[in-house]
């Protein structure tokens, strides 16, 4: 839950910090902000993503009753941090260039 919530916020904010203090246009106060946060959150993800695989994919005693908790978990993260990469980004230009018009 941290990651999926942290990772959209820290996104916005960085993006608002860039554009009030350092001066930068809507598009590329968003374009800097994913920029310093694609590491962190690729990095997470996949790192959740992996140690949840075994779980998931590979049959064994005591997977089946946590098999469905990965799937959810497993494909929950991927589909946030999608969204937090692309659907939030093109979505919060046009919320600075309202905020602060050039």
């Amino acid at each position: 839950m941290g990651a999926v919530v942290n990772n959209p916020i820290l996104i916005v904010n960085q993006a608002m910090t860039n554009a009030r203090d350092r001066n930068m246009n809507a598009m590329d106060a968003v374009r800097h902000a994913i920029d310093a946060r694609l590491r962190p959150i690729a990095m997470s993800t996949l790192m959740t993503v992996f140690g949840l695989a075994p779980l998931v994919l590979l049959a064994g005693e005591g997977t089946e009753l946590y098999r469905g908790v990965g799937v959810i978990v497993m494909f929950g993260l991927l589909g946030t941090a999608t969204v937090s990469l692309t659907f939030l980004p093109a979505s919060t230009v046009p919320v600075l260039k309202i905020s602060k018009p050039e």
